[in-house]
């Protein structure tokens, strides 16, 4: 039996120009997340930092979490945004 996959991590924005992508595409990306079966949670949090965003992100087994990654590799939020860098790691949880 498989695990929760979470990730946890940041985006890391070089310029005020990365981070207006980013609130930009944001709330569509979260939105259409957040609609993905095995999707427990999933939360991207502004710091005190404006160029850099809190990621945590929490799926029911590897199976929705890949979907998901599918699902955003061919999206408008991965095409506008794929310059940002990202600092993420990933775990399997026990059930």
């Amino acid at each position: 039996m498989s695990g929760k996959v979470a990730l946890s991590g940041k985006l890391i924005c070089a310029s005020a120009d990365e981070a207006r992508l980013i609130r930009q595409f944001l709330p569509e990306h979260v939105r259409l997340t957040r609609l993905e079966p095995g999707c427990l949670s999933f939360e991207v949090t502004e710091t005190d930092d404006p160029l850099v965003w809190l990621v945590e992100e929490l799926f029911a087994d590897a199976a929705a979490f890949e979907a998901h990654q599918v699902r955003t590799k061919a999206s408008e939020w991965a095409r506008e945004t794929a310059a940002i860098r990202r600092d993420y790691s990933i775990r399997t949880l026990e059930s």
